[in-house]
């Protein structure tokens, strides 16, 4: 989302960093950049003069300072105001004393909130919170059937409108949806009668999935409003579509106003919108973003960290994203055995590779993880065009092979090797080259291993 933000701001700024002493001329010339790059990228007009008055002040006049220049002193300027901007510290949930901790999910229909709720339900589960799923939006069609399916492939608890039906807590009809006026009472206790089925569960976090509209409009938020009264939720996070733009601050405003929301969840962060909606949200409401949806599988949701989320904007990396994402994705055993065998005699083999490139796989797209890296230019990375189809190619080279094929890459011969190509539909000068450049990262890897637990990064110059 960010990439032509973070393109714009880093070159803005890289006018600045070689300079001496920054005069009030050359600093207000490089804010005027930057304060159009903030105003293209959708950065509302009060936050964006404020942001640059702040940096401006503290800018003038700054000379250098042992080895750093007071262009480098002005990127973390730069980057200090952004986090203030974007939050500045993380906001986890807040969980209650006595469990179940009951959390509303409000947004407009559209924004991703079922989806979200799958996520957020997996992101609990794996941190040992117990969470339960309640299907409180009675209009949409299929949206309890949705929940449920989501529900399934995380393997929690749902309780739906078809769950009283069924206990003959009421006799309606379900044909059609019911109208907001005669449900209201219906909504409310479905989720009260939700809370005890999952207290009964000992769930410890419910997440309630309400009902959204087109646009905000007074019979959607009475009805939030009397669901919020009535089971007086710990949580109330809004799910926003960060592809909305200035559209996403102005409806978190508006739920803002109405309910107190006190968090959001930005979707789609993984989009090419300009990302203006993530640097306002904070500063027009208060309050904090929370998670962020960055892909489409249910492991696609992470923590916001304002100070983390700045470092990918200013192309400084994410180093603990990288690993946070590397611990929830990949078997700590199997990453151990792979690390074992890739710096042993015999080496990795083929079956090693792909089930190491499948734990690669599950961390997200490529280009996004390298975009994590320190120093990685995100530009040329764009421009580069990482084709996630060739993993898919050399996983159908892999799986085209024998057993004994994958384990002894060297009996692989010309009319074995037509053979592996035929299988899989590629040409065989893919097979040929993904032979060659296994090998050669089989053999990298046995030299770095002779340097210890610290090999691979003691082997590769600096």
């Amino acid at each position: 989302m960010f990439g032509v933000l973070s393109d714009n701001l880093t070159a803005a700024l890289r006018q600045l960093t070689g300079r001496g002493v920054l005069t009030e001329d050359a600093v207000k010339d490089g804010l005027r950049d930057i304060r159009r790059v903030l105003l293209e990228a959708d950065v509302s007009y009060e936050l964006t003069r404020s942001f640059v008055q702040r940096v401006q002040e503290q800018a003038v006049g700054l000379h250098t300072i042992k080895s750093v220049s007071p262009g480098q002193h002005l990127v973390k300027l730069v980057h200090d105001e952004l986090v203030v901007l974007l939050g500045e510290k993380r906001a986890p949930l807040s969980f209650a004393s006595v469990p179940p901790t009951v959390v509303l999910l409000v947004g407009l229909q559209g924004s991703g909130k079922t989806t979200t709720g799958a996520k957020l339900a997996a992101r609990l589960k794996r941190e040992q919170k117990a969470p339960f799923l309640v299907a409180a939006d009675p209009y949409r069609p299929a949206a309890e059937e949705q929940l449920r399916q989501l529900a399934k492939r995380v393997e929690v608890g749902v309780f739906g409108p078809s769950d009283r039906r069924t206990a003959g807590s009421t006799d309606r009809p379900t044909a059609e949806p019911p109208n907001r006026r005669t449900a209201e009472g219906d909504v409310v206790a479905l989720v009260r009668e939700a809370i005890e089925v999952a207290s009964g569960a000992r769930a410890r976090t419910v997440l309630v999935d309400t009902a959204g509209r087109l646009q905000i409009d007074d019979a959607m938020m009475a009805e939030l409003t009397a669901l919020k009264d009535a089971v007086r939720p710990h949580e109330i996070l809004l799910v926003a579509d960060a592809m909305t733009g200035q559209d996403a601050v102005r409806i978190a405003k508006g739920f803002h106003d109405a309910l107190g929301i006190t968090g959001v969840i930005l979707t789609k962060l993984d989009g090419d919108a300009r990302g203006g909606a993530a640097l306002s949200i904070y500063g027009v409401t208060g309050a904090p973003i929370k998670y962020v949806g960055v892909g489409e599988a249910l492991e696609a949701l992470e923590p916001f960290d304002p100070a983390r989320m700045v470092g990918r904007i200013l192309q400084q990396g994410d180093i603990v994203g990288l690993v946070e994402r590397a611990q929830e994705t990949v078997k700590h055993e199997e990453a151990e055995r792979l690390a074992r065998k890739a710096t042993s005699k015999k080496g990795m083999d083929l079956e090693d590779f792909l089930v190491a490139m499948r734990q690669v796989q599950r961390m997200g797209p490529l280009e996004s993880l390298l975009g994590l890296l320190p120093g990685m230019n995100v530009k040329l990375l764009r421009q580069a065009k990482t084709d996630s189809k060739r993993l898919a190619h050399v996983e159908a080279i892999i799986l085209s092979m024998t057993p004994e094929e994958r384990r002894s890459p060297n009996v692989l011969n010309g009319s074995r090797r037509a053979r592996v190509a035929r299988g899989s539909g590629r040409p065989i000068q893919e097979v040929n080259a993904l032979l060659k450049q296994f090998e050669q990262m089989r053999k990298m890897i046995k030299r770095a291993g002779r340097f210890g637990p610290h090999g691979m990064m003691q082997h590769f110059p600096r």
